[in-house]
């Protein structure tokens, strides 16, 4: 059942951020570089539970959509991932789609039930994710 549902899910989340033109991926990459812009590919893999490999395509397909630029340091340091204003308004549009599908996921629940099934989903959550997102969640994430 929690496997049918978290792909459910997934596939209505995806569908919401596809119409500003980003998947989950992005949007997450997104949000961790707009609050945090000397996170390096791996943090932000780590981040997202995915190779380095995988997170070196995704911060390409957001540069080549203009919403993120890779600035070139001086000797000796990494490069800086840097959200564009194009960027910062594609995570603005995400994050209003995303707040739209929870508004409308959790219409037909009162106060309550949405903080019982807030507080049973976190419980699932391995210790060592939710310490990470709490992390997130401080920064902004």
């Amino acid at each position: 059942m929690m496997v049918a549902a978290g792909r459910a899910l997934t596939r209505r989340v995806e569908d919401e951020l596809a119409t500003v033109g980003l998947t989950l991926r992005h949007y997450g990459a997104l949000a961790h570089l707009s609050h945090r812009p000397d996170l390096s590919y791996s943090d932000l893999a780590r981040r997202a539970g995915i190779t380095s490999q995988s997170m070196h395509a995704t911060v390409r397909a957001l540069e080549a959509q203009g919403a993120v630029q890779r600035t070139l340091p001086g000797h000796g340091h990494a490069a800086r991932l840097e959200v564009t204003e194009h960027g910062k308004q594609l995570l603005a549009e995400a994050s209003a789609a995303a707040e739209r599908l929870d508004q409308e996921l959790f219409s037909g629940l009162n106060e309550q039930d949405r903080d019982a099934l807030r507080v049973g989903l976190m419980a699932l959550v391995p210790a060592q994710v939710r310490g990470s997102a709490q992390t997130s969640d401080s920064d902004g994430s």
